[in-house]
């Protein structure tokens, strides 16, 4: 096969890998639906609840995408690498095909988040306790997460200010 053709096959499979995803999505939503029409009865969350489902998806999917505790999750499908800026560094993905398209959907957050908040939605539904329960310890790790980059923030903002005011 020539250069031009792997790359098209790799891009299909790609490709299929996302459909594939959105499908197995789109069925479980079905499902979830289904289910609840059954019921006859509605889903609703509370404020409460969506504060910290939101809390705890944030901090689920940075866990996932960059921290150290998920590389060897990751590594079958990413690397790390120095960023491009020498600030730290950045999970991207490597391969080709399928293992391109995974890896591209661990290493960003927001790809990882709708997914893990999928989850913790159906297992509000069909788990609350249990879930209420890993969603406040995500939560409140999520929000300390955003109160340590706040910090991180105001310090090098003072840092940089009071640098330009003495020269």
């Amino acid at each position: 096969m020539d250069r031009m053709a792997i790359r098209d096959e790799e891009q299909r499979q790609e490709r299929l890998t996302y459909m594939t995803l959105v499908g197995l999505f789109l069925g479980i939503l079905g499902l979830f639906l289904s289910r609840e029409q059954d019921r006859k009865r509605s889903f609703d969350l509370s404020m409460r609840d969506l504060v910290i489902l939101g809390l705890a998806t944030f901090r689920g999917a940075r866990l996932v995408a960059y921290d150290r505790v998920a590389e060897p999750f990751r590594d079958p499908v990413t690397e790390t690498v120095p960023d491009e800026f020498d600030a730290g560094e950045s999970v991207v993905a490597e391969g080709a095909g399928v293992r391109k398209a995974i890896g591209e959907l661990v290493s960003c957050p927001t790809c990882v988040g709708t997914w893990l908040a999928a989850g913790l939605v159906y297992g509000m539904h069909l788990a609350p306790g249990p879930t209420r329960l890993f969603a406040a310890i995500m939560g409140v790790s999520g929000l300390a997460e955003l109160f340590g980059a706040s910090a991180e923030t105001l310090a090098w903002t003072a840092q940089a200010a009071r640098k330009h005011v003495g020269s």
